[in-house]
């Protein structure tokens, strides 16, 4: 990231190009770095408030003024898609909506405010799979928004156009190797949270990607809350993603309008974040995935990846 000042990363970011074959590579003993809300690098403050959103905030974004503050507490990351990726980020927290009142079916994300479409996002992350194609990513589409069948139906058809052969068909989570989607080369896992999952091989269902809510701007009940939801993490057929992440309270924005969520929130408590991060082990009762906001703020691919070394550390000896 630029911030942080690491360099891009290649093909060995989680995990070396060669794995020894009596270790166990499976996704879900590996560690993974996660970006929340990935897509909200950028918002369009022009664009109509989203319908995530209640009608009271509707009704006062017609001033330009309340759009602006928004944007402050709806940006929740500042590298695009290709800038996470050659920072480390492996998985992706996706919510999407089409625009009310918008011919055709296109579909964009979605954070209070409206982001890109979701297939120039989805071409810039192909586009960097094709040029790493040992890496392997999630996509976690976990909120739909003023989408009826045909949204659905589109937005379904335009992931396999992008992805064609990268994508991953749905199997036992349990049975999931680096070196196996490798060998078959696949890359994309897309977990998608709605009952259209049933009905296309490359859908994993939304239940196999659990990622439990703190909900709090404390950032010592988030740890806690962390550390209690890893020990009941599910050991086999599932996923787990870690949301390290604090989440602002209506009276939080009031009392800080101006200086946004990066400023009030985050800065400040990512330090603590970082430290639980370093203290943790990889495997099924460890972490797997871990998602926050603002990842370039401090280095957590490199700790992140410092965590599967443990592994490899304890295969030698």
């Amino acid at each position: 990231s630029k911030e942080s000042g690491s360099q891009p990363v290649g093909s060995q970011v989680f995990w070396p190009t060669e794995i020894p074959a009596s270790l166990p590579n499976y996704l879900l003993s590996i560690s993974f770095l996660g970006s929340h809300d990935s897509f909200s690098y950028w918002v369009d403050e022009k664009s109509p408030v989203g319908p995530d959103q209640a009608t009271a905030i509707k009704r006062i974004a017609k001033i330009s003024l309340v759009k602006k503050i928004m944007k402050k507490w709806s940006v929740t990351q500042n590298l695009t898609f290709k800038e996470q990726l050659e920072g480390g980020i492996r998985y992706f927290d996706l919510r999407v909506s089409s625009k009310p009142g918008e011919a055709g079916q296109e579909i964009y994300f979605i954070h209070g405010l409206f982001g890109i479409r979701v297939w120039d996002g989805l071409m810039e992350i192909n586009t960097f799979l094709t040029h790493h194609p040992k890496e392997i990513i999630f996509l976690d589409f976990n909120h739909f928004y003023a989408m009826d069948k045909n949204h659905h139906e589109y937005l379904i058809n335009r992931i396999e156009e992008v992805f064609e052969s990268k994508l991953c068909t749905k199997e036992c989570v349990d049975d999931v190797t680096l070196e196996r989607l490798w060998e078959k080369q696949k890359q994309v896992l897309i977990f998608y949270h709605h009952p259209f999952c049933g009905e296309y091989p490359f859908l994993w269902p939304g239940s196999k990607m659990p990622a439990p809510w703190a909900n709090t701007t404390n950032v010592h009940k988030l740890l806690q809350f962390l550390e209690t939801t890893l020990g009941e993490r599910e050991k086999c057929g599932t996923f787990h993603v870690s949301q390290a992440i604090l989440t602002p309270r209506v009276k939080t924005i009031a009392r800080h309008l101006i200086r946004g969520l990066k400023n009030t929130l985050v800065h400040r408590n990512l330090p603590f974040i970082l430290n639980w991060v370093k203290s943790q082990k990889p495997g099924i009762m460890g972490v797997n995935i871990i998602t926050s906001d603002f990842v370039e703020l401090v280095d957590f691919a490199t700790t992140v990846i410092s965590l599967n070394n443990l592994l490899l550390e304890d295969h030698k000896s």
